[in-house]
């Protein structure tokens, strides 16, 4: 067939603008998103790649563009990462640096997250402003009363949950939301933690005028508000060159299918399916449906609301909650009430923006996605228009749901969303019945980007009848469980209809809905699945009673009084879910000690860059602009364990530039890919691939987008023959014997008397065991590298690297030149927590390898599969343990036996014991022996993560307590009290790491914390709540840690220019921790020693600058929290050489003027000749290395025994910082640090398959905390505790130690589900009901519901039955 009108008509050009500026695109590949173009053809780098899914926020943009039917400008963030480049012709794009910047003047946002402290690494802090910003400007849309000056329309819960869907793997959230908190106009100021702007006890009136001033017409950004006549005008994108076309008809449309014989067709309207469904090929045809009328439209007439399916799921949700608002009476518009609230539930609102209600259905029909609004349209008896050809059909969502995967070329045309009203059989309005709707999901977040373990929707028309509640009609709807597509129960439907509920009745749909809702096999968590489906049933018919009265307007007397009173008692539980308009967070405190001993050290100061972080103009590796002719690479990985790799093959088109491998290496190099301090690691496969993830070759393209096509598509031909098996587990590295072997310098020494401890004891638990799997790091900036050849064989490479020192040597040792020939440069680190350290020498090195050979830059980004797949992570371990205590608690001797699965290669792992003998001791044991092996195994070498070993071993400490408790049946925090250290005791188990006794700060802290929390109280008010409380139980721990740290070495450098200013090198990073912060302080306070006039706002005058392997040696590794006091200490000893050469010359100047001005004394220095530059190398003194960390944490938590969900209501830290450098800065470590332990213990899953290969690769599937997830009051304290000698400037660390506290949160879990448990027992269950259980970590829902009691509904009820 021949060209349609729509294909020649083409406007090969897309027009739209970037903060203000006109872009006009000729060469638009259709398969390019915002983000590429932005990132590569723009100078605006704050768009950041964090995930490519949708699931992050990092790139985050305000879209603007004109709606002809409203004759107005409307703006709303998307998610550049998904979102096409051609379907946002004509349109504005905002990003961070147009809001604001260092340039024109930062936007109020930006100064208020700057002030609150909200940035730490920066990378996600972009996207956190542009999220907030875009619900800025849809809030001065409302109708509400203007806003007091300073603040916005936005309330506090719009401003918490605008950033619910950006992650932060930095900071806790906290800060985040108290900036964003700071612009509601009902904020109560009180609530908000510290910052820069007010001290504390000022008044309200003082703290308001201190904020950086917001006027939302002035701070509106003017590209939102200016689109031209141009943009107004621009016709739809067609393209016939690049395929791309923009129908504005239906007849369009059609023509368009059938006008060439296409091979792939792709339909447009967001793009957002490829967040799930990624994109491995680029299609012929690219069809962009949002202008055909039909297809957004929306119609509302007494039959109900049809949405045109290219409409927006933030649209449908818009429109659903006008139409409830408009008839609050009408059940039928309460029922979209109730959808309109669940699709608030899912997804990210940048994602919703540009997601259709069409798309969702489409990729549930078509891939099987398990999509809750197909579960909420199918409970409510929905239909769907669509058309095939020609033909145009209304079908019932069951009739849509049941035919094979619709045909490329059928369009989804609109949804019908019926108006409900309680009928009689034969369809009359019966008066006195009313319609029930309820909507449930059990997800691991309660809100945003996070797949349901289970969604469901229920729809009863119910009556009141003389002995009773009559089912008259009843729909049950399920999805997400496990089968293809949602489903309805039928046969408990047909049983409910015409039944009077009852407890009998109840018990017996209850049963009917576990054998209807099964989920296919295969499928995770098979049975909690079930469970869920009979906990949400049960839910739904239990409340029918308390609605009873207001349906027969009279009493509950005549009502089934067993189901009444679980009824009532199911009510007391509180709500199931977040309530629309509550903010998510409670008040919080933070309380910080500031010292002025050494000002301006000690001073709560905003981290160095944190606005230029805020508006995306701090650089990090990826932003460096592309020199000409630069190349991308990406890695070819190994998918099986111990395979000889045969051939690889590449399909992709177009093919890669060039396959680099271990041939590639010069002959005069090494294929070292890293090198740690226990020997080299290979880059690439030589042979056999030794595990999942190993590196086979590294492809280079044009783009990193032809990089990772080239890559993913990579065929690889492997070989097993006359290989043995792979050992993949620590039980059969036992049998094989294979170990890696720990220096004796580095094992842990025994305490005591094992045996003579045993036969002390009253009591023996004896071989009990406890797995603990592995955690991803999920920094927001992925492994990244930049390799630039230099003259004479010289290589300079830009590296994301908490080692450039490490990457400088082997980079010259496998290229086989010498190490002056090689150049590291690393300015910032968008979050390393131990991976961003040797994990990242083999992405530079192959980046140097590619460069080397080829000759041209070479650059990579890898995409988080790839990240996720080679990363490591924590340690997995197996412990087995025997102890042996007293009647009283008192624990007398304790054995372990820890398998710690280490990977393939050495890596950091001998290190391992003793990182977890150091915190494992934080209780007096008695006597303490130890087995510990180090498990040579075919899987991925696993690396240091923040608090290596260390997080491991406070959760065995505090598993073993919890043992000892249950099996005495003693409180458990009486038993931590029995075996807390006495200084005595401390020093036996750590020797002179543990100080002076004034030092031993412990006890102090412990009581401290329970007092604050008021932990006493608390525990007796938790008591009387699961006593009146049913369904929710809640829990409350209070946990201890000791946790030693060893001071590093470190390098600096102080140079004072002319004009006075200061430059500063040091070995550290800037990972976010506050290093930098830190050590501009030191250096302003150790330089104002020389007591000159201006030396007060010398801070102003240092600039810490990029580490540089070869201007600064000897860098070492940025890790175990004490490189930023060891680099403070290396600035401090130069500072101190700098003033004795000034002192002089100053003497002599103030007897010649009286007072001598710092810039006048530096200006005569230069002048004089005098060296104004000294380096310094730090080595700390041998009898002060080591020294104790201590700090101490309650939290609070309730457990949903229906879905197994935790809420943390509040937990409570005091942590001891000496004199905190920074306590502004160390409070968001301690905060930082809890939030990333917290995943540990509560969430993040980090599985393999059955070859070692990673299979969590995404935000889809792995969850780190969000904003919904944190604790809901977060109280923290940082002590200062005063003058320590031997400490820098009587600091301590404050980077790891905090992470260990989060362990209160499972402990505190625990509580809870004990008393589940012992309800359970009240019940009459026989099992599961033990108070001595194994909680697994992560304590995630499935985990914890099968400890409550995957049947305890049916318990509950047999109960009832078996009482009546």
């Amino acid at each position: 067939m021949g060209s349609t009108d729509v294909e020649k008509a083409v406007d090969d050009c897309i027009i739209f603008a970037v903060n203000g500026e006109r872009y006009e695109v000729a060469d638009a590949d259709p398969s390019t998103t915002l983000l590429e173009f932005l990132r590569s053809r723009t100078p605006f780098k704050s768009v950041k790649l964090g995930c490519g899914e949708g699931g992050c926020g990092a790139c985050v943009v305000l879209l603007s563009k004109y709606d002809s039917a409203l004759d107005k400008v409307e703006s709303f963030n998307v998610s550049s990462c998904l979102t096409l480049l051609c379907s946002i012709n004509g349109c504005s794009i905002t990003t961070s640096e147009g809001l604001g910047n260092r340039k024109n003047g930062f936007h109020p946002i930006h100064q208020r997250f700057a002030g609150f402290h909200a940035s730490q690494c920066g990378f996600c802090t972009p996207g956190m402003c542009m999220s907030f910003f875009s619900a800025l400007v849809n809030a001065e849309e409302t109708n509400r009363l203007e806003a007091p000056p300073g603040f916005s329309k936005i309330t506090v819960s719009e401003a918490e949950k605008a950033i619910t869907g950006n992650l932060c793997r930095c900071t806790g959230y906290r800060p985040i939301a108290d900036a964003c908190k700071s612009f509601a106009a009902d904020v109560d100021l009180e609530d908000l933690g510290i910052n820069s702007f007010w001290r504390k006890g000022d008044t309200k009136e003082v703290k308001s005028c201190r904020l950086p001033s917001y006027h939302s017409k002035d701070h509106a950004c003017s590209y939102t508000e200016k689109l031209g006549d141009e943009f107004r005008l621009t016709r739809p994108f067609n393209s016939k060159k690049y395929s791309w076309f923009s129908p504005v008809t239906i007849e369009e449309l059609q023509q368009l299918f059938h006008s060439d014989a296409v091979s792939s067709i792709k339909l447009v309207v967001g793009n957002t399916s490829n967040g799930y469904y990624k994109e491995t090929e680029k299609y012929d045809k690219y069809i962009d449906l949002r202008y055909i009328p039909e297809l957004s439209v929306v119609k509302m007439d007494e039959s109900g609301i049809e949405f045109g399916a290219a409409l927006s799921i933030s649209k449908v949700v818009l429109h659903l909650k006008e139409q409830s608002k408009s008839n609050l009476c009408s059940s039928g518009e309460l029922v979209f009430k109730k959808i309109a609230e669940h699709m608030e539930k899912i997804a990210s609102g940048f994602v919703k923006n540009m997601a259709s209600i069409g798309g969702n259905l489409i990729m549930a029909q078509q891939n099987n996605f398990p999509s809750d609004i197909t579960t909420l349209l199918l409970a409510v008896g929905s239909s769907v228009s669509i058309l095939s050809g020609n033909k145009h059909e209304k079908i019932s969502f069951e009739d849509f749901f049941s035919r094979p995967p619709l045909d490329p070329r059928t369009v989804l045309l609109s949804v019908h969303i019926p108006l409900l009203k309680p009928t009689t059989g034969d369809g009359l309005v019966q008066a006195n019945a009313t319609l029930l709707f309820e909507t449930y999901r059990a997800a691991p977040r309660p809100l945003g980007n996070a797949l349901p373990y289970l969604n469901a929707a229920f729809l009863a028309d119910i009556s009141s009848v003389k002995n009773g509640i009559l089912v008259n009609n009843i729909y049950l709807a399920f999805g997400a469980y496990g089968t293809k597509h949602a489903t309805r129960a039928g046969k408990v439907e047909e049983y409910l209809r015409g039944e009077i509920l009852s407890v009998r009745v109840l018990d017996e749909a209850i049963k009917m809905v576990k054998c209807s809702v099964v989920p296919e096999e295969g499928t995770s968590h098979a049975s909690y699945r079930s469970s869920l489906a009979a906990s949400f049933l049960f839910e739904f018919l239990n409340s029918f009673s308390s609605v009873g009265s207001s349906i027969s307007g009279g009493s509950f007397e005549e009502l089934n009084g067993l189901l009444l009173e679980g009824a009532r008692k199911f009510s007391n539980d509180g709500t199931m879910s977040p309530s629309e308009n509550k903010p998510l967070l409670s008040s919080a405190k933070q309380e910080v000690n500031s010292s002025t001993d050494y000002y301006p050290v000690g001073e709560p100061m905003p981290k160095f860059g944190a606005a230029i972080q805020a508006s995306g103009e701090a650089v990090f590796v990826d932003d460096i602009p592309s020199p000409p002719s630069c190349l991308h690479g990406a890695f070819v990985y190994s998918t099986k364990p111990l395979a000889r790799v045969k051939d690889v093959s590449f399909k992709s088109h177009p093919q890669p530039t060039a396959v680099i491998s271990v041939k590639d290496i010069p002959k005069e190099g090494e294929n070292v890919g890293a090198l740690t301090n226990f020997g080299p690691e290979p880059l690439f496969v030589e042979d056999v691939a030794r595990f999942a993830g190993d590196l086979i070759a590294f492809v280079v393209a044009d783009t990193q987008k032809n990089a990772n096509l080239a890559a993913k598509g990579a065929q690889i031909d492997y070989d097993t023959d006359g290989l043995e098996p792979p050992i993949l587990t620590v039980e059969e590295a036992v049998k094989q014997s294979s170990f890696f072997d720990v220096p004796p310098f580095l094992y842990p020494q025994q305490i005591g008397d094992f045996s003579k401890g045993m036969a002390e004891a009253d009591h023996k638990i004896l071989s009990a065991e406890i797995r603990l799997g592995s955690q991803y790091y999920f920094y927001m900036e992925t492994h990244t590298a930049l390799a630039i050849p230099d003259e004479d064989n010289c290589m300079v490479v830009y590296s994301s690297i908490q080692c450039p020192e490490f990457a400088h040597r082997a980079i010259a040792q496998c290229l086989g030149i010498p190490e002056h020939n090689v150049r590291v440069l690393t300015r910032r680190v968008g979050g390393g927590f131990g991976g961003k350290a040797y994990k990242s020498i083999p992405v530079a090195t192959a980046c140097a390898l590619a460069a080397y050979k080829l000759r041209r830059p070479v650059r990579i980004y890898l995409d988080r599969k790839t990240d996720m797949v080679i990363a490591g992570g924590r340690h997995p371990m197996k412990i087995t343990y025997s102890v042996g205590f007293k009647s009283d608690g008192k624990i007398t001797a304790l054995h372990l036996d820890i398998l710690i699965n280490a990977g393939i290669t050495v890596d950091i792992s001998p290190i391992i014991p003793h990182k977890m003998m150091g915190v494992f001791k934080k209780y007096d044991w008695g006597a303490l022996s130890f087995d510990i092996k180090v498990c040579k195994t075919n899987i991925t070498s696993k690396s240091a993560m923040r608090a290596p070993g260390e997080v491991q071993a406070s959760f065995i400490a505090e598993a073993i307590i919890e043992h000892v408790a249950s099996s005495l049946s003693m409180e458990v925090d009486s038993v931590r009290n029995r075996n807390f250290h006495s200084y005595e005791s401390l020093k036996l188990f750590y020797g002179s790491a543990s100080g002076e006794s004034i030092e031993f700060t412990l006890p102090s802290v412990w009581d401290k914390v329970a007092r604050t929390s008021n932990f006493q109280q608390r525990i007796s008010m938790i008591e009387q709540f699961n006593r009146s409380n049913i369904w929710l139980k809640r829990g409350i721990s209070r946990i201890p840690i000791v946790h030693e740290v060893m001071v590093r070495t470190a390098p600096g450098k102080v140079s004072i220019l002319w004009d006075g200013s200061i430059v500063v090198e040091v070995g550290g990073i800037e990972l976010g921790q506050g290093l930098w912060t830190k050590v501009k302080q030191v250096a302003a306070y150790a330089l104002s020693l020389v007591q000159c006039v201006g030396t007060e706002d010398l801070v102003e005058k240092v600039r810490v600058v990029q580490a540089d392997t070869l201007s600064l040696v000897q860098g070492g590794l940025t890790a175990g929290s004490t490189t930023s006091e060891s680099s403070c200490e290396a600035v401090r000893l130069c500072c101190n050489v700098l003033v004795e050469r000034l002192a002089p010359l100053k003497e002599k100047l103030q007897m010649q003027m009286g007072s001598v001005k710092w810039d006048a004394l530096i200006l005569q220095a230069h002048s004089e000749n005098v060296n104004l530059a000294a380096n310094s190398f730090f080595v700390p003194d041998p009898s002060s290395t080591k020294y104790l960390n201590y700090g101490a944490a309650v939290s609070e938590v309730e457990v949903n025994i229906l879905t197994g969900g935790t809420r943390i209501l509040r937990t409570d830290i005091v942590y001891d910082c000496g004199q905190s450098l920074n306590p502004a800065v160390d409070l968001g470590q301690i905060e930082g640090a809890f939030v990333q332990g917290l995943g540990f213990y509560m969430q993040e899953e980090y599985p393999t398959n059955s070859d070692g290969l990673v299979i969590a690769n995404g935000t889809w599937t792995y969850k780190v905390p969000t904003l919904d997830t944190i604790p809901k009051q977060f109280n923290v304290e940082v002590l200062n505790s005063g003058h320590h000698e031997k400490r820098v400037l009587s600091s301590k660390a404050s980077g790891e130690p905090p992470l260990l506290l989060a362990a209160s949160v499972h402990c505190a879990t625990r509580a809870a589900i004990k008393g589940a448990r012992r309800q359970l027992k009240s019940w009459g269950a026989l099992e599961g009901t033990d108070s001595t259980f194994q909680l697994d970590v992560p304590a995630t829902m499935p985990v914890v519901k099968q400890l409550c009691g995957l049947d305890s509904v049916e318990t509950y009820l047999q109960t009832l039955l078996s009482t009546s």
